[in-house]
């Protein structure tokens, strides 16, 4: 596991241990999610509105149902700050990933967004299933190739033959959609690794169960955006929500601003965190 050569939260790296488990070969897809909210009613956190004493120092208007919506500017902006692209957009939910007047038409085989860590968990139990550990989703999305770089090998190919859905052109203003995609992608739109897994690598940051540790400073950015915290201005308190890993990269990630599009590649998101580029898929219980 990890990586010497990039994000100091990647090191070092290591041998860990997993037994074997089975995991989805496919993000969980709009489609199934529909599924899992038409039998139970399940309500997702982007459609609730927040507790007021879980977020003591927000604006009134911003304790309203909504999530974190990506933007492209009309040119380039600076990149150490992530207003520049996200938005906190009342409305926008897993059915609205745009915000209101959006919807999810020709979108149902997409990775479902707008997602926070319970509302994954909620799934997965309905499933029968759970999260899968940071070591276990690492483990899979290698596909075999222990150590190396990316899940299809040691060389780059995103800005020539892409294999995966990530940022072509110039972030945040500039998509050539070389890979075919601005946002995201049907699930298992390029061709699955070693172990037969799709969309490992790009399209949706995924979610594990592995709570976040704090390691060296992270270098370089972060392409996620703010947690919720940050987003809405809040005053310093002790965080009621606490961090896990998310893996994988997004369709947001690029060489110029967020090169996470690696197995080894982690990041740490608050569990009421959701946004247009987080997604998971579930392993079964053992």
């Amino acid at each position: 596991m990890g990586s010497d050569r990039h994000y100091p939260e990647e090191r070092p790296v290591r041998k860990e241990r997993v037994d074997p488990f089975r995991i989805d070969a496919y993000p969980v897809t709009n489609r199934r999610f529909m599924e899992f909210v038409a039998d139970t009613g399940y309500v997702t956190f982007a459609e609730r509105p927040p507790d007021p004493n879980l977020y003591p120092g927000a604006r009134p208007q911003d304790l309203v149902p909504g999530s974190l919506v990506f933007g492209m500017t009309d040119g380039p902006v600076d990149l150490g700050d992530f207003r520049n692209w996200w938005a906190w957009t009342p409305g926008a939910d897993w059915r609205r990933p745009l915000g209101p007047g959006s919807s999810l038409d020709g979108l149902e085989d997409h990775p479902v967004v707008h997602v926070a860590y319970p509302d994954a968990v909620a799934f997965a139990r309905w499933a029968g299933m759970r999260l899968p550990s940071e070591t276990q989703w690492e483990y899979a999305a290698r596909g075999g190739l222990e150590g190396a770089e990316f899940a299809w090998g040691d060389e780059d190919v995103q800005d020539t033959a892409p294999r995966a859905n990530t940022w072509q052109g110039g972030f945040p203003y500039e998509n050539t959609e070389l890979d075919g995609w601005t946002r995201t992608s049907p699930a298992g739109s390029y061709a699955p690794n070693g172990f037969g897994l799709y969309d490992m690598i790009g399209n949706v940051w995924e979610w594990t169960s592995t709570r976040y540790r704090e390691g060296p400073p992270m270098a370089g950015s972060r392409c996620c955006g703010p947690p919720r915290s940050e987003q809405r201005t809040l005053i310093h308190r002790p965080d009621p929500f606490p961090s896990r890993t998310i893996k994988g990269g997004s369709h947001l990630c690029t060489i110029q601003y967020c090169f996470r599009y690696r197995p080894a590649a982690r990041q740490p998101q608050t569990i009421d965190t959701s946004a247009g580029h987080i997604g998971f898929r579930c392993v079964s219980r053992p």
